[in-house]
């Protein structure tokens, strides 16, 4: 499966934004999604994750209230939509897919999408 994700920007503070992660290729729906994100000089953190059947969801601390994740089986996309934007939230933003249900871990990912930079300004 390919992904491509899109809908960053800059956002002041407080703002909202939608990332959109399109997949090509079959079976989108068998595969658990997840957001991660990487700042400059720092690692790779998980942001958000969903299951295939979307039942499920998982949210790092740091976005829980905040963030939201879901998925279009019939468009093959799926979503975050990032509310109450911090300036602490701007990094580069990855969609991954994964055989498993969703995890947190980004080892368990098989499949990258390219990043989309959120710049939240103060």
């Amino acid at each position: 499966v390919q992904l491509q994700a899109s809908g960053g920007g800059l956002v002041q503070a407080g703002g909202s934004l939608r990332l959109s992660c399109a997949a090509s290729g079959h079976t989108f729906s068998s595969y658990g999604m997840g957001w991660f994100r990487q700042a400059p000089g720092k690692e790779r953190e998980f942001v958000a994750a969903i299951s295939w059947n979307g039942r499920s969801t998982y949210f790092a601390d740091s976005v829980k209230g905040r963030f939201t994740i879901s998925r279009d089986d019939v468009k093959n996309t799926a979503y975050l939509q990032m509310n109450s934007l911090k300036p602490e939230d701007t990094a580069v933003y990855y969609c991954a897919a994964t055989y498993s249900s969703g995890s947190a871990n980004y080892k368990n990912y098989n499949y990258w999408g390219q990043g989309t930079l959120v710049t939240v300004s103060s």
